[in-house]
């Protein structure tokens, strides 16, 4: 029985097994086993033939995936943001390897990555659904392209496809700590109170990848799911930009009402409607951020900002420099929303963190 029947055979048994408290620990089990035959499914082929396409370098302050179902825009998306030709059509299928371009964002320089349109079931290998699921772990952002005159099934099939593979679209790790030992057994230790998962399944879950060894540490109310995700360690958890398209096909009240929808912005790429909103919104799903230089007794100089990532230390705002830099550092002054005396400026160490704007003037040892 190959990999393919064996998760057949699973989500048959999962679904006709009733859920209740007295399944959690069989069901616990079988998804437990559904996640390691899915992840030998998707395991990398060791031979790949060259000139696919999928292989493309990094390049810029970060890298977006271009996610959908055939024939949605991306490709035309992909040639309205940047000078890069993807070949676009009616049909469906048009774009058959991985097309890099690169977006400009207020100075900045970042990879938008047009991936082959995904189709149902690329979490179980077919079409091109393995390469496409392998560069789109290596995003910054996924950015899902989405036909506003389909209908709103197509994005769960997306998510249900991406979360098959391992990847957790606006979500973080779950706050538990598994330490291996070399022997006393399982120990379950919990912060909080746990009413999605028990001892028993936790256990379960365990002894399904051999460790009968193990201190667990659990700081969040977890599900079984979530349990399997940690045991396992390879999930990518990365933020997800729902785009819908052709918005001038639909009415205002359809339009206004998916706008307000949480991680979503609305676009219409033949109409080059918003597409400066969409910009904006890449710019804050990467976690970009700019920081301005200063000089001793000159003005900031606000016409070449360092990018730097949200959240970004001093010590990371040296490196942008110069990788030198941090080693000669003696101090630093800010002025900005990360100044405690602002608008005056605060002397502060490497590990300060920066905020959005700041003006920075780093001095050095003689």
């Amino acid at each position: 029985m190959g990999i393919s029947e064996k998760i057949d055979e699973i989500m048959l048994e999962m679904n006709r097994t009733q859920k209740n408290k007295a399944t959690e620990y069989h069901l616990g089990l079988l998804k437990a086993k559904l996640a390691r035959y899915r992840a030998e499914l998707l395991e990398p082929e060791k031979k790949s033939k060259a000139g696919e396409g999928f292989d493309v370098s990094k390049a810029g302050y970060g890298r977006v995936a271009l996610i959908g179902f055939p024939s949605v825009g991306k490709s035309t998306l992909l040639s309205k943001l940047t000078n890069t030709e993807s070949s676009a059509a009616s049909y469906e299928f048009t774009t058959l390897t991985a097309i890099p371009g690169v977006l400009e964002i207020d100075g900045a320089k970042v990879q938008l990555l047009d991936l082959p349109g995904i189709v149902e079931g690329a979490s179980s290998g077919r079409g091109r659904g393995r390469q496409v699921i392998a560069v789109a772990k290596t995003a910054d952002l996924v950015l899902m392209m989405l036909d506003v005159t389909k209908g709103p099934n197509q994005r769960r099939l997306l998510e249900i496809e991406l979360e098959a593979v391992g990847l957790r679209l606006n979500q973080t790790r779950p706050d538990v700590i598994l330490k291996p030992k070399t022997a006393g057994g399982i120990t379950i230790n919990n912060t909080v109170p746990l009413t999605k998962i028990d001892a028993r399944s936790i256990q379960g879950v365990l002894g399904a990848y051999k460790m009968h060894n193990m201190d667990v540490m659990i700081r969040e109310d977890i599900t079984t799911d979530q349990f399997v995700d940690v045991v396992l360690g390879n999930r990518k958890y990365v933020p997800c930009l729902y785009c819908y398209n052709k918005i001038d096909a639909v009415s205002l009240e359809e339009v206004d009402r998916i706008a307000r929808e949480p991680n979503t912005v609305v676009i219409s790429c033949q109409a080059d409607l918003n597409l400066d909103t969409l910009l904006k919104r890449i710019w804050q799903g990467i976690g970009l951020n700019r920081v301005y230089t200063k000089k001793r007794g000159e003005r900031p100089d606000l016409g070449d900002p360092l990018i730097v990532k949200k959240d970004a230390t001093i010590e990371q705002v040296c490196n942008s420099i110069h990788r030198s830099l941090s080693l000669k550092f003696k101090y630093a002054l800010v002025w900005g929303k990360s100044s405690k005396f602002a608008p005056q400026p605060q002397k502060v160490g490497l590990q300060h963190v920066c905020a959005a704007d700041d003006v920075v003037t780093i001095c050095t040892k003689v």
